[in-house]
């Protein structure tokens, strides 16, 4: 495995507008400035932090995203618990007001750097699982699954939050899930594309008396782990012992299944057999077909909680992995924190996981780049100063035109 080093990061002077003094905020602030501004990305943590049980979520086609239960004269957009001191739904939001220098400072001991595109990292590399058939289970490279296993087996974790699928698989829901053992792992594998707010999956898990857990989302969701701790939300954050990002600039609605694959181009949910993105939407079916949907037509099916995130590279992961670049069975992984480190590090001595360097493919990193930007870009400019929005890339260099030849 090639070898990490850690260069002294540079002095950072923010101009940060960051919360002071005592926290008061509740579900009234959560409700006006991200539920019903649009900021709100579904992660489901405010859900699974109420200790009074009073915040619902709607896990289908045009939900994902939470909702006051209780009928009382305060209506959906005020909390009686709130009213009385009860804090735990903003403290655990992950888009509610200063949340990334929060994060930031919590992971990393400082805030990013506007240069730093893709979050603060310790290496970037490509990974793929040693395993033939964890590799084959997984998508693209299988690490996923393989630090999963590797967890489990060590004694890290004794569970995962994960997403599966409903049922026998052929409706292509998701569903958040706990996996405890490598057959749930494998079982769980693979990519769907529509969200799964797999921290859903933590009550259960808590009902099983598991207490060190890794959980496996995207940035919305990885998020929320260090906003926890930060905010001092309590025991709820606390058995998140190992945090996966999944590399994301968007998840689609599930109707997109009806209304697009199948409506245009005869392709039923249920003959589905695997998905992934390429630059195109990729489907393979049961019969052993192979179908390309432009990701251009896709576009309309854009889950609305996708449209202002601004984190493509789940920057507050211990890892953050995704299958973009030229290698069709290696995964781009960013290791972020030491904890990532000495897993990765361990892996790779244990022989569990082959490594190279992520300059290999130099393709990979430029995408991830410019996703990372764009994605930062969507976030409004009437929001909170965090994240900082990115300057537009340098402009190409055009070639020099050919000196005219000598008569």
């Amino acid at each position: 495995m090639p070898t990490m080093t850690v260069t002294e990061p540079p002095l950072v002077v923010p101009d940060l507008n960051r919360e002071e003094g005592r926290w008061t905020h509740q579900w009234k602030e959560l409700y006006e400035e991200v539920i019903t501004s649009g900021l709100c990305t579904g992660c489901s943590a405010c859900v699974i932090a109420c200790p009074h049980d009073v915040i619902g979520y709607e896990h289908k086609e045009g939900g994902y995203r939470p909702f006051h239960l209780e009928e009382d004269d305060l209506g959906p957009s005020d909390c009686g618990h709130g009213i009385k001191g009860c804090t735990s739904c903003t403290r655990a939001c992950p888009r509610f007001r200063d949340w990334e220098p929060t994060a930031d400072e919590h992971l990393f001991g400082r805030v990013r750097e506007i240069e730093e595109l893709h979050g603060i990292a310790e290496q970037t590399l490509l990974v793929r699982a040693s395993d033939d058939h964890v590799h084959e289970m997984g998508q693209d490279g299988g690490l996923v699954s393989a630090i999963l296993i590797w967890l489990l087996d060590e004694g890290y974790i004794d569970g995962a939050l994960v997403s599966d699928l409903e049922g026998d698989g052929s409706t292509w829901r998701a569903k958040p899930t706990v996996a405890t053992t490598k057959e749930e792992v494998l079982a769980a594998a693979g990519s769907r594309y529509t969200y799964s707010a797999n921290w859903l999956a933590y009550d259960e898990a808590v009902e099983r008396g598991l207490q060190s857990l890794a959980l496996v989302g995207m940035g919305c969701q990885s998020s929320a782990a260090p906003v926890m701790w930060s905010r001092k939300i309590g025991k709820v954050g606390k058995p998140i012992k190992f945090n996966i990002g999944l590399l994301c600039s968007k998840t689609f609605d599930d109707r997109i299944f009806e209304e697009l694959f199948e409506a245009k181009y005869g392709i039923v949910r249920s003959t589905i057999k695997k998905m992934n993105i390429k630059g195109v939407f990729q489907i393979w079916t049961h019969d052993g077909e192979y179908h390309e949907v432009n990701l251009k037509e896709c576009h309309a099916w854009t889950r609305e909680g996708c449209t202002q995130c601004p984190d493509f590279a789940a920057e507050h992961a211990d890892i953050s992995t995704g299958g973009i670049g030229k290698f069709n069975d290696w995964t781009l992984t960013v290791v972020r924190t030491e904890l990532g480190r000495e897993v990765m590090t361990r892996m790779a001595k244990a022989g569990v996981i082959e490594v190279k360097p992520a300059e290999e493919d130099p393709a990979a990193l430029a995408l991830m780049d410019r996703l990372s930007r764009i994605s930062r870009n969507r976030w409004p400019e009437e929001a909170i100063a965090f994240p900082k929005r990115m300057p537009p890339p340098p402009p190409k260099k055009k070639k020099a035109a050919p000196a005219p030849a000598a008569e």
